[in-house]
């Protein structure tokens, strides 16, 4: 392939052919990257993975509506206990296997101490779903 020539007719018109040769250089290259890495992309680890069941877990925990009023009087579903009685019951249900909601309603005027005691009392017993209930604000204009 000539680039210069001494004939002065075909001096002035433009070159009319390909250069194939950088075009094949890099077919070859890809193809041999493509040769190469086609085994690894292949290639694969054996594992063992663990088993696992889709079925729906149908024990739903319970719930538990404790209530405390103004005068520190706890309630149990709407049935007064005493303290000690809680705690026993609060531990009863801690050592079931599926934890109880506990929902936990306490009036604006009671003492701090009487709440503070109920979760003092539920956390030792290994409950940790509680819950506090409130009224929500009403909506002003």
């Amino acid at each position: 392939m000539a680039f210069a020539s001494f004939d002065s007719k075909s001096s002035g018109a433009p070159m009319a052919e390909i250069n194939m040769v950088p075009l094949i250089d890099v077919m070859l290259v890809l193809l041999v990257i493509f040769i190469v890495t086609a085994p690894l992309l292949s290639h694969s680890v054996k594992l063992e993975l663990p088993k696992a069941s889709t079925q729906v877990a149908s024990a739903k925990a319970e719930k538990i509506d404790f209530a405390i009023d103004a005068h520190g009087v706890r309630l149990w579903n709407g049935q007064p206990v005493s303290r000690d009685e809680a705690a026993q019951r609060f531990v009863a249900e801690g050592l079931k296997p599926h934890q109880a909601e506990i929902h936990l309603r306490a009036d604006q005027a009671v003492a701090y101490k009487v709440v503070a005691e109920t979760l003092a009392d539920a956390s030792k017993a290994g409950l940790s779903k509680i819950g506090f209930v409130t009224q929500p604000d009403s909506v002003k204009p």
